[in-house]
Protein backbone atom coordinates (compact mmCIF):
# COMPACT_ATOMS: atom_id res chain seq x y z
CA UNK A 1 0.00 0.00 0.00
CA UNK A 2 1.53 3.49 -0.62
CA UNK A 3 1.93 5.57 1.71
CA UNK A 4 -0.43 9.14 1.58
CA UNK A 5 1.69 12.04 0.62
CA UNK A 6 2.00 14.64 3.59
CA UNK A 7 1.62 18.49 3.33
CA UNK A 8 1.73 21.95 5.85
CA UNK A 9 -0.07 24.92 3.98
CA UNK A 10 0.30 27.56 6.51
CA UNK A 11 -2.57 30.53 6.49
CA UNK A 12 -5.19 27.34 4.82
CA UNK A 13 -8.01 28.63 6.93
CA UNK A 14 -9.12 30.64 3.95
CA UNK A 15 -8.43 31.96 0.66
CA UNK A 16 -5.77 31.14 -1.39
CA UNK A 17 -4.42 29.10 1.25
CA UNK A 18 -7.29 27.07 1.96
CA UNK A 19 -7.62 26.08 -1.79
CA UNK A 20 -3.94 25.49 -2.07
CA UNK A 21 -5.21 22.94 0.57
CA UNK A 22 -8.02 21.16 -1.12
CA UNK A 23 -5.97 21.06 -4.49
CA UNK A 24 -3.50 18.91 -3.16
CA UNK A 25 -6.17 16.97 -0.59
CA UNK A 26 -8.06 15.80 -3.93
CA UNK A 27 -4.77 14.68 -5.16
CA UNK A 28 -5.06 11.96 -2.44
CA UNK A 29 -2.49 14.13 -0.34
CA UNK A 30 -3.03 14.34 4.14
CA UNK A 31 -3.02 17.60 4.31
CA UNK A 32 -2.08 20.05 7.94
CA UNK A 33 -4.02 22.79 7.89
CA UNK A 34 -1.85 25.50 9.54
CA UNK A 35 -3.59 28.43 11.10
CA UNK A 36 -3.81 30.42 14.02
CA UNK A 37 -7.16 30.93 14.83
CA UNK A 38 -9.11 28.13 16.09
CA UNK A 39 -12.31 28.56 15.03
CA UNK A 40 -11.38 29.22 11.16
CA UNK A 41 -8.85 26.44 11.64
CA UNK A 42 -11.24 23.96 12.65
CA UNK A 43 -14.38 24.88 10.01
CA UNK A 44 -11.74 24.74 6.96
CA UNK A 45 -10.61 21.31 8.28
CA UNK A 46 -14.60 20.46 8.81
CA UNK A 47 -15.32 21.59 4.99
CA UNK A 48 -12.28 19.46 3.51
CA UNK A 49 -12.98 16.57 5.50
CA UNK A 50 -16.92 16.54 4.20
CA UNK A 51 -15.03 17.26 0.64
CA UNK A 52 -13.82 13.36 1.14
CA UNK A 53 -9.94 14.86 1.71
CA UNK A 54 -7.91 13.73 4.34
CA UNK A 55 -7.02 16.81 6.69
CA UNK A 56 -6.19 17.82 10.07
CA UNK A 57 -5.73 20.52 11.80
CA UNK A 58 -2.44 21.92 13.07
CA UNK A 59 -2.48 25.06 15.36
CA UNK A 60 0.17 27.65 13.77
CA UNK A 61 1.39 31.13 14.57
CA UNK A 62 4.37 31.98 12.18
CA UNK A 63 5.56 34.57 14.73
CA UNK A 64 5.25 32.34 17.51
CA UNK A 65 8.82 29.79 18.06
CA UNK A 66 6.59 28.01 20.34
CA UNK A 67 3.74 27.50 18.10
CA UNK A 68 5.75 26.72 15.08
CA UNK A 69 7.76 23.81 17.50
CA UNK A 70 4.13 22.53 18.90
CA UNK A 71 3.27 22.09 14.99
CA UNK A 72 6.45 20.14 14.18
CA UNK A 73 5.95 18.07 16.95
CA UNK A 74 1.97 17.42 15.95
CA UNK A 75 3.16 16.51 12.43
CA UNK A 76 5.48 14.23 13.63
CA UNK A 77 3.20 12.61 16.23
CA UNK A 78 1.12 12.49 13.38
CA UNK A 79 2.54 11.25 10.50
CA UNK A 80 6.36 10.93 11.45
CA UNK A 81 7.70 12.87 8.74
CA UNK A 82 6.62 15.74 6.03
CA UNK A 83 6.89 15.30 2.27
CA UNK A 84 5.17 19.30 0.99
CA UNK A 85 5.68 22.15 3.14
CA UNK A 86 3.89 25.47 1.58
CA UNK A 87 4.51 29.14 2.99
CA UNK A 88 1.42 31.00 2.70
CA UNK A 89 0.63 32.59 5.50
CA UNK A 90 1.12 36.53 4.86
CA UNK A 91 -0.22 40.16 5.85
CA UNK A 92 -0.53 42.71 3.55
CA UNK A 93 0.17 45.18 6.76
CA UNK A 94 -1.18 48.80 7.68
CA UNK A 95 -1.24 51.87 5.32
CA UNK A 96 0.50 54.01 4.67
CA UNK A 97 3.35 52.13 2.98
CA UNK A 98 4.82 55.28 1.29
CA UNK A 99 8.51 55.17 2.52
CA UNK A 100 8.27 58.82 3.22
CA UNK A 101 5.15 57.84 5.42
CA UNK A 102 5.30 54.51 6.50
CA UNK A 103 5.82 53.77 10.45
CA UNK A 104 8.98 51.53 10.79
CA UNK A 105 6.78 49.59 12.99
CA UNK A 106 4.77 48.12 9.68
CA UNK A 107 7.64 47.21 8.22
CA UNK A 108 9.18 44.89 11.09
CA UNK A 109 4.97 43.09 11.53
CA UNK A 110 5.26 42.74 7.99
CA UNK A 111 8.88 41.57 7.83
CA UNK A 112 8.25 39.36 10.91
CA UNK A 113 5.33 37.03 9.15
CA UNK A 114 6.21 37.34 5.41
CA UNK A 115 9.84 36.47 5.64
CA UNK A 116 10.98 35.39 9.17
CA UNK A 117 8.18 33.01 10.14
CA UNK A 118 8.82 31.77 6.88
CA UNK A 119 12.06 30.95 7.83
CA UNK A 120 11.22 29.55 11.35
CA UNK A 121 8.06 27.23 10.15
CA UNK A 122 10.51 25.93 6.96
CA UNK A 123 13.63 24.97 9.36
CA UNK A 124 11.32 24.03 12.22
CA UNK A 125 9.78 21.31 9.59
CA UNK A 126 13.17 20.37 7.94
CA UNK A 127 13.94 17.38 9.69
CA UNK A 128 10.63 16.08 9.12
CA UNK A 129 11.19 16.89 4.91
CA UNK A 130 14.33 15.42 5.55
CA UNK A 131 12.58 12.42 6.11
CA UNK A 132 10.71 11.95 2.63
CA UNK A 133 11.44 10.57 -0.27
CA UNK A 134 10.69 13.68 -2.85
CA UNK A 135 10.52 16.83 -0.10
CA UNK A 136 8.98 20.17 -1.31
CA UNK A 137 9.28 23.65 0.06
CA UNK A 138 6.95 26.27 -2.03
CA UNK A 139 6.72 30.18 -0.51
CA UNK A 140 4.06 31.78 -2.14
CA UNK A 141 5.80 35.31 -3.06
CA UNK A 142 4.26 37.83 -5.31
CA UNK A 143 5.24 39.49 -8.39
CA UNK A 144 5.61 42.64 -6.83
CA UNK A 145 8.80 41.24 -5.53
CA UNK A 146 9.97 41.53 -8.34
CA UNK A 147 13.01 44.06 -8.51
CA UNK A 148 12.86 43.99 -12.28
CA UNK A 149 9.03 44.65 -12.56
CA UNK A 150 9.42 47.41 -10.08
CA UNK A 151 12.19 49.09 -11.80
CA UNK A 152 11.13 48.53 -15.44
CA UNK A 153 9.65 50.94 -17.93
CA UNK A 154 6.27 49.43 -17.15
CA UNK A 155 6.26 49.38 -13.63
CA UNK A 156 3.25 51.81 -12.90
CA UNK A 157 1.13 49.13 -14.52
CA UNK A 158 3.14 45.89 -13.30
CA UNK A 159 3.99 46.99 -9.89
CA UNK A 160 1.65 47.80 -7.98
CA UNK A 161 0.82 50.91 -5.54
CA UNK A 162 4.30 52.13 -3.62
CA UNK A 163 4.95 50.00 -0.75
CA UNK A 164 7.79 49.75 1.90
CA UNK A 165 6.51 46.83 3.78
CA UNK A 166 4.68 44.28 1.22
CA UNK A 167 6.45 44.29 -1.72
CA UNK A 168 9.61 44.84 -0.24
CA UNK A 169 9.06 41.63 2.39
CA UNK A 170 8.59 39.71 -0.72
CA UNK A 171 11.64 40.37 -2.79
CA UNK A 172 13.00 39.89 0.76
CA UNK A 173 11.74 36.20 0.54
CA UNK A 174 12.91 35.48 -2.95
CA UNK A 175 16.42 36.60 -1.88
CA UNK A 176 15.77 34.08 1.22
CA UNK A 177 14.77 31.48 -1.08
CA UNK A 178 17.87 31.25 -3.55
CA UNK A 179 19.73 31.03 0.14
CA UNK A 180 18.08 27.90 0.89
CA UNK A 181 18.64 26.70 -2.68
CA UNK A 182 22.37 27.17 -2.45
CA UNK A 183 22.58 25.92 0.70
CA UNK A 184 20.05 22.63 -0.47
CA UNK A 185 21.93 21.98 -3.37
CA UNK A 186 23.08 18.00 -3.55
CA UNK A 187 20.32 17.10 -1.48
CA UNK A 188 16.98 16.14 -2.87
CA UNK A 189 15.12 18.90 -1.45
CA UNK A 190 13.54 21.36 -4.21
CA UNK A 191 12.34 24.91 -3.16
CA UNK A 192 10.80 27.53 -4.64
CA UNK A 193 8.40 30.92 -4.62
CA UNK A 194 5.38 31.16 -6.78
CA UNK A 195 3.59 34.38 -7.55
CA UNK A 196 -0.24 33.28 -7.60
CA UNK A 197 -1.24 36.58 -9.21
CA UNK A 198 -3.79 39.63 -8.17
CA UNK A 199 -6.60 36.56 -6.29
CA UNK A 200 -9.11 38.54 -4.55
CA UNK A 201 -8.24 37.98 -1.23
CA UNK A 202 -9.06 40.03 2.28
CA UNK A 203 -5.42 41.33 1.89
CA UNK A 204 -6.40 43.52 -1.11
CA UNK A 205 -9.72 44.01 -0.14
CA UNK A 206 -11.15 41.38 -2.48
CA UNK A 207 -9.87 43.76 -5.25
CA UNK A 208 -7.96 41.40 -7.43
CA UNK A 209 -9.05 39.68 -10.24
CA UNK A 210 -8.32 36.02 -10.04
CA UNK A 211 -9.87 33.47 -7.84
CA UNK A 212 -8.45 31.92 -4.65
CA UNK A 213 -8.26 28.39 -7.01
CA UNK A 214 -6.69 30.06 -9.74
CA UNK A 215 -3.95 31.58 -7.57
CA UNK A 216 -3.51 27.73 -5.68
CA UNK A 217 -2.45 26.48 -8.84
CA UNK A 218 1.15 28.01 -9.27
CA UNK A 219 1.64 25.99 -5.04
CA UNK A 220 0.22 22.77 -6.47
CA UNK A 221 2.33 22.63 -10.15
CA UNK A 222 5.63 22.99 -7.76
CA UNK A 223 4.72 21.32 -4.86
CA UNK A 224 4.49 18.11 -6.98
CA UNK A 225 7.26 18.83 -9.12
CA UNK A 226 9.38 15.88 -10.42
CA UNK A 227 12.50 14.73 -8.94
CA UNK A 228 14.20 16.39 -11.99
CA UNK A 229 12.50 19.76 -11.08
CA UNK A 230 13.83 23.38 -10.67
CA UNK A 231 14.54 24.91 -7.31
CA UNK A 232 15.94 28.35 -5.77
CA UNK A 233 13.38 29.80 -8.70
CA UNK A 234 10.77 32.00 -9.04
CA UNK A 235 7.10 31.27 -10.85
CA UNK A 236 3.68 32.04 -11.99
CA UNK A 237 1.00 30.48 -14.26
CA UNK A 238 3.13 31.49 -17.45
CA UNK A 239 6.54 30.53 -16.15
CA UNK A 240 9.56 31.71 -14.71
CA UNK A 241 9.08 35.59 -13.24
CA UNK A 242 12.06 37.64 -12.97
CA UNK A 243 14.09 38.66 -10.10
Amino acid sequence: MTERTIALVTGANKGIGYEIAAGLGTLGWSIGVGARDDRRRSAAVDKLRAAGIDAFAVPLDVTDDASVTAAAQLIDAEAGRLDVLVNNAAIAGAMPQEPTRIDPATIHTVVDTNVIGVIRVTNAMLPLLRRSAAPRIVNMSSSVGSLTRQSGPAAEQTAGPVSAAYAPSKTFLNAVTLQYARELRGTNILINTGCPGYVATDLNGFRGVRTPEQGAAIAIRLATLPDDGPTGQFFDDAGAVPW
